[in-house]
């Protein structure tokens, strides 16, 4: 039992009644009735923001218990319906930072639909007044109750004798059963029940029913105190502590020597297969938990770090079976193409058939959204017999979270790590660590620094999680990271991983992507049969190349979505068959084309040139624009460039104007010109080298007044003696001019062999002109003169 909160019996809401809607504080582990003064602590920050609106407004906020105390923050489905509508009296910032309130009770309230979850909830409630009830019935139980409450507080040394004083004195039935159950010793679920009843009779009959139970538990506590204070001396104080603890487990019909309570945890301790280490830290802990009283503040701290420790599957490993061809079969059943990666974990399992110590590769998927990384984890546990786990770091910033909380904090817990383990329940499981290339870091620590050891074969097998303080070997699991660039990834942490990139797929792998797992897919999602959803390779094709724009297939799937969902509707509206989805009707369904081929549309006049850009989404077309004007000696760069490509186009320039002659270009003509260079979607910030090659080209050709050749893209770094150097990203920038339509590609010489790298599939159709200087690009690039 607790101390009952003050009491004032003249609630009454505010003049003009409670707003429909109310902010909504979730309660951790207890229940506030009508009437009451109860202090409140918040800690949350985004509590803090509640209580904020509120104290500008007038002050109302709605209480709601929490179904399970140890949700952090649960959503609707996570809170009981009831609750109760209250006032802020009083508010006190402390220096922590948390909240502490004196909240008074105003009236029962029902959660009628929560409007707002974030960043607190809000709720449309109703109000549920107090009935009055005064007939012969409910005096007698009145009576009752008052009766049993007078020797409840008799009892208990901590109920002072003027709260029984208070419940005398309280005027409605309903508000004595609260006062009442407010002191007993009851959990959140009885103590909701009591705020769900509104009928007065049933409320008096409920909290009656308690209140005999807790007066015949107190008359039991008494009884056995006086039988144990006979042979009370100084002497015989902790062996009277004993025999009152033995005298209530005689009274439950329990008996043993053994304390109920670590019973389970004893038998679980002696069947547990620990390490050495963890077998001595857990027998310890036990020790210190044995001897400690189950009501001191440490005892659920000690409990639930030796319930972690049993709970971790210390000997405990997937029954893992090698089979090389079944493996090869689930990856190619899972994804199409990406032949790299399914060759490397074929190689891993041959290499494992043939030494079962060795330890599991730790691999890093780079490549646009889209592509199927993720997915790809899933499918390897498959492959590989194992159980799979996944971790999402994007904007993971506590280091904590990755090596836990040390016990000294208030609800410490092992990092993500541990608890994964926990998870799957293996020591060997698939361990997939999403978007690691998004990781932060600030004041807490920096979390990347201490994956450095997770995902170092060396030292991984003495991993240790500051909340459990002993090594669990981590060496045994798959670990997978994902990525989307390798720039934010510190060095140190990508030098301990294998890279494998996953470059965007062509128009043709997509159609097969689509055909094979998209469209079935989203049939199945959709409740349709095969006969009434039919998309054929020319719808498919349309979408891919008028209805998406993108390195993967994300966009590609939620678009095919669309279409199913409309031929749904047609189903419900009465079409048993509707008709094949082709290239033709499309459009009924999805709308005007929304992306064409700009190349042809935008080139063949002098001056505008088509490069090709990398980005974190894969490999883009990019048109470069240049014009002339009456002036003195002026370069004008737009289109949101950076530093870097503002240099490239400053080296352009500088090359045109010293091999001016060479390329048929008056020596003086910047003398009495002004130059202005834009690069379209001037809204998209643009950066790097790569294209100088095309900018110097754009200028050649707006000079000499000749145009670039059609369907030619070109990408290359230049330099002042008008060197083309080798740049990154071929392979995406390769699928991106094949996507475009582009049939002629001008690559840095150094850079051929990297086509190596990348399949016929993505090649076909392309011719490839690799240059060494900017002499050959211009050869390859730029038209005759016109005559």
């Amino acid at each position: 039992m607790s101390d009952a909160p003050d009491r004032e019996d003249d609630v009454q809401l505010p003049s003009a009644g409670l707003p429909e809607e109310l902010p909504v504080i979730r309660l951790l582990n207890g229940v506030v009735y009508p009437g009451m003064l109860t202090p409140l602590t918040v800690t949350n920050p985004l509590d803090g923001e509640l209580i904020d609106e509120a104290l500008q407004g007038d002050r109302i906020v709605g209480l709601v218990a929490q179904r399970n105390s140890d949700d952090e923050r649960p959503g609707p489905e996570g809170l009981y319906e009831f609750g109760l509508a209250a006032v802020i009296q009083r508010m006190l910032q402390v220096p922590d930072g948390d909240r502490q309130l004196l909240i008074r009770g105003l009236t029962r309230l029902r959660i009628n639909k929560y409007t707002q979850l974030e960043p607190f909830l809000r709720a449309r409630v109703e109000t549920i007044p107090e009935p009055v009830d005064e007939d012969e019935t409910v005096a007698a139980r009145v009576q009752a109750l008052l009766d049993l409450f007078r020797r409840i507080v008799e009892l208990s040394p901590h109920l002072p004798e003027e709260l029984y004083v208070q419940a005398m004195n309280v005027e409605l039935p309903g508000g004595l059963a609260d006062i009442v159950a407010s002191t007993l010793s009851l959990d959140v679920s009885e103590r909701e029940q009591v705020l769900e009843t509104v009928d007065i009779t049933a409320r008096l009959k409920l909290v009656t029913m308690w209140a005999t139970r807790e007066l015949e538990r107190l008359e039991l506590t008494a009884r056995m105190q006086e039988d144990a204070r006979e042979e009370l001396s100084d002497a015989q104080r902790q062996y009277f502590l004993r025999q009152q603890l033995k005298g209530i487990q005689a009274e439950l019909g329990e008996g043993g020597d053994e304390r109920p309570d670590l019973v389970e945890l004893r038998q679980r301790l002696d069947e547990a297969q620990l390490t050495e280490e963890a077998q001595e830290a857990a027998e310890r802990e036990f020790e210190r938990l044995a001897n400690m009283n189950p009501a001191a503040a440490e005892y659920n701290v000690s409990r639930s770090y030796l319930e972690w420790i049993l709970d971790l599957p210390w000997q405990v490993s997937s029954d893992e079976v090698i089979d090389v061809e079944h493996a090869q079969k689930v990856l190619d059943e899972d994804h199409y193409d990406l032949e790299d990666i399914k060759d490397r974990i074929i190689e891993h399992l041959a290499v494992r058939k043939l030494r079962e110590d060795i330890q599991g590769p730790i691999l890093c998927f780079v490549g646009p959204p889209g592509v199927g990384k993720t997915s790809l984890g899933q499918s390897i546990a498959r492959a590989t017999g194992r159980e799979f786990h996944r971790i999402s770091l994007g904007g993971v910033r506590d280091e904590a979270e990755i090596r836990g909380h040390r016990r000294t904090y208030v609800g410490a817990l092992p990092g993500r790590i541990i608890q994964g383990v926990r998870r799957a329940e293996v020591n060997n499981p698939v361990f997939m660590l999403d978007e690691i290339d998004k990781l932060g870091s600030d004041f807490r620590g920096d979390p990347s620094s201490a994956l450095l050891e997770v995902l170092d074969p060396e030292q991984n097998d003495t991993f240790r999680d500051h909340y459990l303080e002993v090594t669990f070997d981590l060496s045994k699991v798959m670990f997978i990271t994902t990525a989307n660039v390798l720039e934010t990834i510190p060095a140190p942490l990508l030098d301990r991983m294998e890279v494998i990139r996953l470059a965007g797929y062509t128009a043709k792998e997509k159609l097969a992507i689509a055909k094979r797992y998209l469209v079935p897919r989203q049939r199945e999602r959709h409740g349709l049969s095969s006969s009434q959803f039919k998309v054929t390779d020319a719808a498919l094709t349309a979408i891919i190349r008028g209805y998406t724009r993108e390195a993967g297939v994300r966009n590609l799937e939620r678009t095919i979505g669309m279409v199913a969902r409309k031929t749904a509707r047609r189903v419900t509206e009465g079409q048993a068959k509707p008709p094949s989805i082709t290239g033709k009707n499309l459009e009924e369904l999805l709308g005007p084309r929304i992306f064409y081929s700009e190349v042809a549309e935008r080139t063949g006049q002098p001056g505008i040139v088509c490069g090709l850009a990398w980005t974190q989404a894969g490999g883009e077309i990019l048109f470069i624009e240049a014009t002339r004007m009456p002036g003195k000696k002026s370069l004008t760069l737009t289109g949101q460039l950076g530093d870097v490509m503002r240099e490239s186009a400053q080296a352009a320039l500088s090359w045109v104007r010293s091999h001016a002659a060479e390329i048929g270009v008056d020596e003086d003509f910047y003398e009495s010109t002004d130059l202005h260079l834009h690069v379209p979607a001037g809204a998209v910030p643009k950066d790097g080298p790569s294209a100088g090659v095309a900018m110097a080209t754009a200028i050649a050709s707006l000079l000499t007044d000749r145009p670039v050749r059609p369907n030619v893209a070109m990408t290359g770094e230049i330099t002042l003696r008008g060197k083309v150097m080798p740049i990154g990203g071929v392979k995406e920038k390769v699928l991106a001019a094949r996507t475009a339509g582009i049939d002629t590609v001008i690559l840095p010489a150094r850079n051929e062999a990297q086509l190596a790298d990348i399949s016929e599939d993505h090649t076909e159709g392309l011719t490839f002109v690799f240059a060494s200087t900017i002499e050959d690009v211009l050869a390859a690039a730029l038209a005759p003169a016109k005559k």
